[in-house]
């Protein structure tokens, strides 16, 4: 009797002990799965830049000079060159300027022209004095006139900034409306340049859009910046000076 138990002892024991082994055997290194690594982020192109107020893309701005000031034609003109600019800044908004609210340009020009109209005269003939000077008497200074003129309304003229011109000449055509006939001279400097305001604020506006557009050229594109293909570049400016600013050279 006490032989089969230490038998059934010694069996059982040797089966745990292999259990025990089988066991331990089990609990090997295991392999543990991993997951695959994120996908890179998604590169997100930002838009192209575009030129400001609808321009076109290829336009050639006026530079700035020494003095950090653009070279237009408005540049360094006399105080009857001034005036004459103003009037040909009116000019043009009052023949562009047709939105609801700006009936008082249109009216406030037609005032203009008959209650100046000496002071007008006048500053017409000193012009023409000054280019007959610069450019020779005759049809030599009055084409050159002519041709700078056309420049003048021209940069006036230039489409995206037109609408801004009428916001400023708003407030402009009631000061010279009421501004004595006398008295002209003293504010033509004062307010052609604001009138020329709104574009100095465009050729900004436009010089930071080509800095734009040349950084997301060489970062996203491969083109060349600025330049639309197969187009020819619009210039804003003169090519025929007035005779304070050919003088100048």
């Amino acid at each position: 009797m006490v032989n089969l138990n230490k038998r059934g002892l010694m069996l059982g024991l040797s089966l745990a002990a292999g259990s025990l082994v089988m066991g331990l055997s089990g609990c090997g290194p295991q392999k543990v799965a991993v997951a695959p690594p994120p996908p890179p982020p998604a590169i997100v192109i930002p838009p192209r830049p575009m030129p400001p107020m609808g321009a076109q893309a290829n336009m050639i701005i006026p530079a700035l000079a020494a003095n950090g000031a653009r070279v237009t034609v408005n540049s360094g003109v006399s105080q009857a060159q001034a005036l004459w600019n103003l009037r040909s800044a009116y000019n043009v908004a009052a023949l562009n300027c047709m939105g609801p609210d700006h009936g008082p340009i249109l009216a406030g020009y037609k005032v203009f022209l008959v209650r100046h109209a000496k002071a007008l005269a006048a500053t017409n003939k000193t012009v023409d004095k000054e280019f007959a000077k610069r450019y020779g008497a005759g049809r030599s200074g009055i084409k050159a006139r002519e041709t700078y003129q056309t420049q003048v309304y021209n940069f006036f003229a230039l489409p995206p900034v037109v609408p801004s011109l009428c916001s400023a000449m708003i407030s402009l055509s009631a000061e010279l409306e009421a501004q004595p006939a006398n008295q002209l001279d003293s504010i033509a400097v004062t307010d052609l340049a604001r009138a020329e305001a709104p574009y100095m604020e465009f050729f900004n506006s436009y010089e930071q859009y080509r800095a734009d557009l040349a950084a997301w050229e060489a970062r996203y594109g491969a083109g060349q910046a600025g330049t639309a293909s197969g187009s020819t570049p619009v210039a804003v400016g003169s090519t025929v000076k007035s005779p304070q600013q050919a003088s100048a050279q």
